[in-house]
């Protein structure tokens, strides 16, 4: 099965090496992959035409309108869409597993994701600990993690030009559409545990804002 993997990038110079890097050992000999370099002024196309990955380079737009340009400029004949983000970290089973899914009859792969705990305070490792349960699949959606049979994609309208939870948004409608959809705990994506992203919202608010409260600490 012909996969896309695409990855919006906005500033990511420090951290888009080791998520290709990770990309690239998971990929199957007819994937390809393609970083957004959303509106940037550092390195990041550079370093990611040094992995000998394919950059599409916008202007400035927002995650949303990256994903949905990436997702029309390289989708051709794909059947699978792939998706994570600059800041993650994906396993080497991370296709592979989707197109097992996929092969079973999912049309959309949603997987968890982890905060690197190197990023974060003893505090905010003990309340994420708290609230997840290994092995078990929560359901959230995150573009980090996401997998879209390309027919489906299609059928939804794709992504839009949402500044965040565009990929929430998506699944909505793909969920509306009767697209088949999974949750795993299978396919685990390690992403930045930073506290300031580069939406107002999405995870990094997520780590900073309601991990620390007085019933996750106690």
């Amino acid at each position: 099965m012909d996969v896309i993997v695409v990855i919006p990038a906005r500033d990511e110079e420090a951290l888009i090496g080791p998520c290709l890097d990770s990309v690239i050992a998971a990929a199957t000999p007819t994937t390809r992959i393609l970083v957004v370099a959303d509106g940037c002024v550092d390195r990041t196309a550079e370093v990611a035409r040094g992995r000998g990955v394919e950059v599409l380079e916008l202007t400035g737009r927002s995650v949303g309108a990256a994903r949905r340009a990436g997702v029309a400029h390289a989708l051709g004949n794909a059947e699978w869409i792939a998706n994570t983000d600059a800041d993650s970290v994906v396993p080497t089973d991370w296709i592979s597993r989707q197109l097992e899914y996929a092969e079973e009859g999912a049309d959309v792969v949603i997987g968890t994701v982890r905060p690197n705990f190197a990023d974060l305070d003893d505090r905010r490792v003990r309340a994420w600990l708290a609230r997840h349960i290994p092995g078990h699949a929560n359901g959230h959606v995150h573009g980090a993690n996401l997998g879209i049979r390309a027919s489906a994609y299609l059928r939804a309208g794709g992504f839009g030009a949402e500044p965040e939870h565009e990929d929430v948004d998506l699944v909505a409608r793909l969920t509306a559409t009767g697209a088949r959809i999974v949750a795993t705990a299978d396919i685990d994506v390690q992403t930045s545990g930073r506290l300031v992203g580069r939406t107002p919202g999405g995870y990094a608010r997520h780590l900073r804002d309601d991990l620390i409260t007085p019933e996750a600490i106690a």
